[in-house]
């Protein structure tokens, strides 16, 4: 079992930065795929990241490519988001997940994903 709490959500203006966070909790931290996922209102929710166990690998929606950096500290059990260049469109729920998918891809569907946090809302106003 895994318990995710996310922080760091909040108003920022276009252009802005934020950084996410998300505390896990657990000893086995380190064999989950984590990852994030968004929603905006009447929206569906959709993948912005993921990130590989140990290694590193990164997986990035296309909206988010060159903007956002996914990141993870396995010996603090926590995973972090830095977003740049905020838009208006990245307004939206963040929700830190994780997966204990096999295989070697950083999986990118919600169904993927066993664990969920219960969100933290980022809003950019432009």
């Amino acid at each position: 079992q895994v318990q995710l709490v996310e922080s760091g959500g909040g108003l920022v203006q276009a252009g802005d930065s934020l950084r996410l966070s998300c505390a896990s909790s657990g000893r086995t931290f380190s064999t989950y795929y984590m990852g994030w996922f968004r929603q905006a209102p009447g929206k569906e929710r959709t993948f912005v990241s993921g990130i590989s166990r140990v290694d590193g690998r990164t997986r990035y929606g296309d909206s988010v490519k060159g903007r956002f950096t996914i990141s993870r500290d396995n010996a603090n059990n926590t995973l972090y988001l830095q977003m740049n260049s905020l838009r208006p469109e990245d307004t939206a729920v963040y929700y830190c997940v994780a997966s204990q998918v096999f295989g070697t891809a950083v999986p990118n569907r919600d169904y993927e994903y066993r664990y969920w946090g219960q969100g933290t809302q980022v809003t950019v106003s432009s």
